[in-house]
């Protein structure tokens, strides 16, 4: 039985690393020690499942949980006594909804209208290209504030280990016992950068959506605003299945230089980790893995 597809993010202070059937949350707390969360995923069932559908569903999915999961670490990090409530998490979770919008949606359109004529080609276009545009400056600018440089670090880590686990080090087939167990020399062999990257994700999102918003004509400037968003989950469907085929080709030529530009992008969002930080990508893929066989076993 092969071993199966994992996936992941960075967290506060901590990795995600998911399974098909589980997610879990290593988190090094200020006392040094790490904890560990592991969550069962749900299904999905039917439409969900077919080809295109499932990537608007896999965005959402992950969505949700990455928001769970940097609460949750949030919360470990800073220990009882400076737990986010309900109504932080709220009002922080519609914040950072609504910048979002305002400044990869918003200000992209605005600056277009400055220079082109609404619900022409070259509109388009330009908006397109500002969208993309604003995207790596941003992540280039946040890149520099510390903790944003100590979660690219854990980014890092977990891209690092999900290398080491694909290359079969400290793992035979699921569930059996290793041979040996994964140790951070091992996990130091491998690079920061990785073809599935929820990174690569949005850069062919941004992408795409030159293309697709490029036939979206209107002189009306609120059909055009709302078709920004409104065709979103279209946009991610289809780069949800682009990023799953150019990975599975890697060795392709074409698909190489289509995954590129997100590598790229990886050498800001990913860092060298240090040895304490793989160990926590280390103890959420071994959790990860651990369930999974669980799950398998007769």
């Amino acid at each position: 039985m092969k071993r199966p597809t994992l996936g992941g993010q960075a967290v506060i202070e901590g990795v995600l690393i998911r399974s098909p059937n589980y997610y879990s949350i290593a988190v090094r707390r200020q006392d040094g020690s790490v904890s560990l969360k592991r969550e069962h995923l749900e299904a999905r069932q039917g439409f969900a499942k077919l080809f295109f559908a499932r990537g608007i569903f896999a965005l959402y999915d992950t969505l949700v949980m990455g928001f769970k999961a940097i609460i949750h670490s949030a919360n470990e990090f800073a220990g009882e006594e400076e737990k986010l409530g309900k109504k932080e998490v709220f009002f922080t979770v519609a914040f950072a909804m609504a910048f979002a919008l305002l400044l990869f949606v918003g200000l992209p359109f605005y600056l277009s209208s400055l220079v082109s004529k609404g619900g022409s080609f070259l509109f388009n276009i330009i908006d397109g290209i500002l969208r993309a545009a604003i995207f790596v400056v941003y992540i280039a600018l946040i890149s520099l504030l510390p903790d944003v440089k100590t979660m690219f670090r854990y980014h890092g880590a977990e891209h690092m280990s999900i290398h080491a686990y694909e290359a079969g080090v400290g793992f035979g087939k699921i569930g059996r016992a290793p041979a040996k167990q994964m140790t951070v020399r091992d996990v130091r062999r491998f690079t920061t950068l990785h073809p599935r990257c929820g990174t690569s994700f949005l850069l062919f999102v941004l992408l795409l959506s030159i293309i697709v918003f490029s036939v979206v004509t209107s002189e009306n400037w609120a059909v055009r605003f709302a078709s920004r968003i409104l065709l979103l989950p279209v946009i991610a469907g289809l780069s949800y299945e682009l990023l799953k085929f150019s990975a599975r080709h890697s060795g392709n030529m074409l698909f190489r230089a289509i995954v590129f530009p997100g590598l790229m992008l990886q050498k800001i969002t990913t860092s060298r980790p240090s040895d304490k930080q793989i160990e926590v990508a280390i103890a959420a893929l071994k959790d990860a893995v651990k369930a999974e066989a669980a799950e398998k076993m007769p």
